[in-house]
């Protein structure tokens, strides 16, 4: 049934509670222009009538606690809720972060400060980096912050440098944080097998490149096996080689990012250690850098005496600065840190290994029905099309849209933007054998219903509050406001 807004269901003079008179004197009134010149318009309504309202809206959402939701390159996998519990517990949640710029206010939150301070070890440990700032408040919020460490060093050494390169597979966050920092973007082909055009990339690369910015596993959920070469090539010209930690959860404990030639990386913890999405919550994108980059760190950054004691440091002149208020979102770091402390190093590299399983069990299960364009080995994700179906005049939305009525989120759609009709899935390593393969016969019988009865698919979802959404108007004109008649 379909929830009306909550205006709609209001019923004058219906109300939940009412305020006994005041004891107290009237305070002086407002002056008449900082006062609203009509009655505030809101529902009138039981608290009864309240709760259900929003209780039944939020039955409507997918969630990754209600449903499977392969949504590719986006990792939605199950957040362990002991990880929720340690961000709640009262030595963390009670803090309030003015203690530590307090006289003596560091050892009253010195339990909080080491906690960052291992935990930025932890991930520089897994990154093969020499350091880490916690600062960024979600994944482009780090991309942002590596970039301008990259200018901050290429401005020291007196470089001109006027380009960053990216490949046709990248995030589209990559040429925008590139973009806002002032560079110009040359984007990199892919060759037939998925991997950057190594030969492409050594006609566009001068001197003036800044930085190439990488995904791998890249989007197409594929290894760049030409990734040590591609960082020779920029490290000759001094760019700098930054890593998009998107899709870092297929290669934990496997390679470290570090180690085969980035200078900059962050990580998206809701993506590799299993806090909740930034979308649907507040978010975290620590970076990690080489050496040569740890001048340029934000502030503020937290240093261990020789005592043992816990201080941080505010002031730096080669720093870029504050990126964020106080030290990031910090009851997301705790979920990120306790999630490493549960799994620990084997449980890390399981999260791999699983991840990347999973994938490639639904890619060799789907391959006989949609077509792979990319037909590799490939590693937590697997990108397919739904050319095939096209013959019929299905396409990846309709799909999309039939999944949702099986109470399924759809894969994501159309991205990488290479892949015609692309459908990139993600299971993650989170999901089970019976869940998955629930998902598989699913996708079977779309592909079988594009051939014999297509009409199921174009009009689906038949199920769900909303059938097909006018979504370029959506996107083009929003209007969220509600007509108050004022």
């Amino acid at each position: 049934m379909k929830t009306p807004l909550i205006f709609d269901a209001s019923v004058k003079g219906r109300g939940a509670a009412a305020l006994p008179a005041s004891g107290v004197p009237e305070p002086a009134a407002l002056p008449a222009n900082m006062t609203r010149r009509n009655e505030a318009i809101l529902p009138e309504l039981s608290e009864l009538d309240v709760v259900r309202h929003f209780t039944n809206l939020s039955r409507k959402n997918f969630s990754v606690d209600t449903h499977f939701y392969p949504l590719g390159s986006c990792t939605m996998k199950y957040n362990i809720k002991s990880c929720e519990r340690a961000a709640a517990m009262p030595g963390f949640n009670d803090l309030h972060p003015f203690y530590t710029y307090l006289p003596g206010g560091s050892q009253e939150v010195s339990g909080a400060l080491e906690m960052i301070y291992d935990f930025e070890r932890i991930l520089s440990e897994i990154c093969g980096m020499d350091g880490f700032t916690c600062q960024p408040m979600a994944g482009a919020h780090g991309e942002y912050a590596g970039i301008r460490m990259i200018e901050a060093y290429h401005k020291a050494k007196g470089n001109n440098k006027k380009y960053v390169i990216v490949p046709d597979t990248s995030h589209g966050t990559n040429p925008a944080s590139a973009a806002m920092a002032g560079y110009e973007v040359i984007t990199i082909p892919s060759l037939p097998d998925g991997s950057m055009d190594i030969d492409a990339l050594k006609s566009a690369i001068t001197s003036e490149a800044a930085a190439i910015m990488m995904t791998c596993p890249n989007t197409l959920g594929l290894f760049e096996t030409g990734v040590r070469e591609i960082s020779e090539i920029a490290h000759s010209h001094d760019a700098l080689m930054y890593y998009d930690g998107a899709n870092l959860n297929a290669i934990l404990g496997k390679v470290r990012p570090g180690d085969i030639g980035f200078d900059v990386v962050h990580i998206n913890v809701h993506k590799t250690f299993g806090t909740p999405h930034g979308g649907g919550g507040p978010g975290a994108g620590p970076v990690g850098v080489k050496s040569v980059l740890l001048p340029y760190l934000p502030l503020p950054k937290i240093v261990k005496g020789a005592d043992g004691s816990f201080s941080v440091i505010t002031d730096d002149a080669d720093s870029i600065g504050k990126m964020a208020p106080f030290f990031g979102n910090f009851g997301v770091l705790v979920k990120a840190y306790t999630y490493t402390l549960l799994l620990g190093k084997e449980g890390l590299i399981d999260v791999a290994e699983k991840a990347v399983l999973n994938a490639n069990y639904i890619m060799e299960k789907l391959k006989p029905y949609y077509d792979l364009p990319y037909d590799r080995r490939c590693m937590h994700e697997c990108v397919f099309s739904a050319s095939a179906q096209g013959k019929h005049g299905v396409s990846a939305l309709d799909i999309a849209k039939f999944l949702i009525d099986r109470e399924i989120h759809p894969p994501t759609v159309y991205f990488p933007l290479i892949v015609k009709e692309a459908m990139m899935v993600e299971p993650t390593e989170t999901e089970s054998k019976e869940t998955i393969d629930g998902f598989i016969g699913i996708m079977i019988e779309a592909a079988r219903l594009a051939e014999t009865d297509p009409a199921i698919l174009k009009n689906s979802p038949v199920h769900a509050s909303i059938g097909r959404p006018d979504e370029t108007k959506a996107a083009r004109q929003i209007d969220v406001k509600m007509n108050c008649g004022l």
